[in-house]
């Protein structure tokens, strides 16, 4: 019953000696000589002039989410084009009422204003 399993067993230890091994050789071998520049905060060439932990606005995770939900289903038609040929019409017909749901969705958040960015 272990014989089964023995070659994933061998690929998850070649998996961790290649991902951890690297990283022991770098920190060992490799230079580190900090100083006050290099430990000090960076952001675009200057010094920060605000707390990072500050907090966004709702609407920009609100498009965030809106913007990979429609991508991700966006995404659905990649298959179906590639079997567009095999599927027939009811494929045709099932990936219309899928793309019309989504054209609902898109115009229903975009009169409630989700895509508004003020």
């Amino acid at each position: 019953m272990l014989g089964h399993y023995l070659p994933v067993l061998i690929f998850l230890l070649i998996a961790l000696v290649v991902g951890i091994v690297p990283l022991i050789l770098g920190s060992k071998l490799g230079p580190n000589r900090p100083d006050s520049e290099k430990l000090s905060p960076y952001e675009c060439g200057f010094e920060a002039f605000e707390d990072a932990r500050v907090k966004f606005d709702v609407r920009y995770y609100l498009v965030a989410i809106l913007f990979i939900l429609f991508d991700l289903e966006i995404a659905f038609l990649f298959p179906w084009a590639v079997v567009f040929d095999s599927v027939g019409m009811t494929g045709f017909l099932a990936m219309m009422v899928f793309l019309a749901i989504l054209v609902v969705g898109f115009i229903y958040e975009w009169k409630k204003g989700a895509l508004e960015w003020e």
